[in-house]
């Protein structure tokens, strides 16, 4: 049977006898699959020139060349790279009619996820901090956010998030898969490879689960922290038009966070629960294409700033500024 995999006989001593998974994806009708084709091709040519539009208009307009609009930038091209690392692969798929991923492709693809979802839970720790400076330390705050702290927070961000990644991956080749190899998912992701492991997964569920205290908990309470203080000092602003736009300015960035935490919680810090596989897809489809996608509109809407950027990039205006 095809779902057994292709069996390695020098596996069984280096601890992997499967070579190839089966990614069952979303749907299993020809209609559905041809369905959910179109939806997600349009979502990914949607996500990544919404994100790269955005960075665009960043780099293009001198009046966005702030480290608020440096993070966007970086986080832009972090969700352009999130849906690439699943989406495309899954499109070929659906296309060729084949549902199997050899093993090293599987890491990889996991590996990549979890390095780029990585740097969005430290950048988006940095852009609270930056609205933190901005607003309740306005006069130290070009001194405190300088150019070098914007790259350092970025070089930061980049290397916990490769340590994280190379941690699980490392872990999940020392697990050995020689059983059924049917993934219910579309894409690789540790919660849906644990239950296929003929060995023990308790370290790596330890480690998944420290490792979301590190990356969820720790993040998260800076986040809280920041905002704390910013709503304590945007209270005290006298103009109600000041309050409005230092509170529409966060509640951006506190929409992306909710959404991203809020699935990525929901995804990691459940081990066990095999049988919400439907809720797993559903959560993955938001990780990888809902969030990324979203993005862009929730940070151009009502701003003015970058709705005038994006029009000029695309109208090819940008030379007017």
């Amino acid at each position: 049977f095809s779902s057994q995999g292709l069996m390695d006989p020098e596996a069984a001593t280096n601890g992997t006898a499967i070579t190839e998974f089966i990614l069952l994806g979303l749907v299993e009708t020809e209609k559905l699959q041809s369905l959910v084709f179109v939806l997600f091709l349009f979502a990914y040519l949607l996500t990544v020139g919404g994100n790269l539009s955005i960075l665009a208009a960043i780099l293009v307009e001198p009046k966005l060349h702030t480290p608020m609009y440096f993070f966007l930038g970086n986080l832009s091209v972090l969700d352009a790279g999130c849906i690439t690392v699943t989406v495309p692969a899954m499109l070929g798929r659906l296309l060729s009619h084949k549902r199997e991923v050899p093993y090293g492709a599987c890491l990889t693809q996991l590996f990549f996820f979890h390095q780029l979802a990585g740097v969005d839970c430290f950048l988006l720790t940095a852009m609270a901090y930056d609205r933190f400076l901005a607003i309740c330390r306005p006069l130290t705050y070009s001194i405190r956010m300088s150019h070098s702290v914007q790259w350092i927070l970025v070089a930061v961000s980049w290397a916990c998030a490769l340590t994280n990644a190379l941690i699980h991956t490392i872990a999940l080749t020392t697990l050995n898969f020689c059983g059924p190899n049917e993934v219910n998912h579309f894409y690789c992701d540790l919660p849906q490879l644990f239950p296929l492991s003929c060995s023990s997964t308790q370290l790596n569920e330890l480690l998944l689960f420290a490792d979301g205290f590190i990356m969820a908990g720790t993040p998260l309470t800076l986040i809280v922290t920041s905002y704390v203080h910013v709503a304590a000092a945007v209270l005290r602003i006298r103009s109600v038009e000041g309050r409005k736009k230092a509170f529409f300015t966060c509640g951006s960035h506190l929409t992306v966070v909710c959404l991203f935490y809020g699935t990525g919680i929901f995804n990691y810090m459940r081990m066990g629960s095999e049988k919400a596989s439907g809720k797993d897809k559903g959560v993955g489809i938001f990780n990888t294409v809902i969030n990324p996608m979203l993005n862009p509109l929730i940070y151009s809407l009502r701003n003015p700033d970058v709705q005038g950027a994006l029009w000029r990039v695309i109208t090819g205006k940008w030379s007017l500024t």
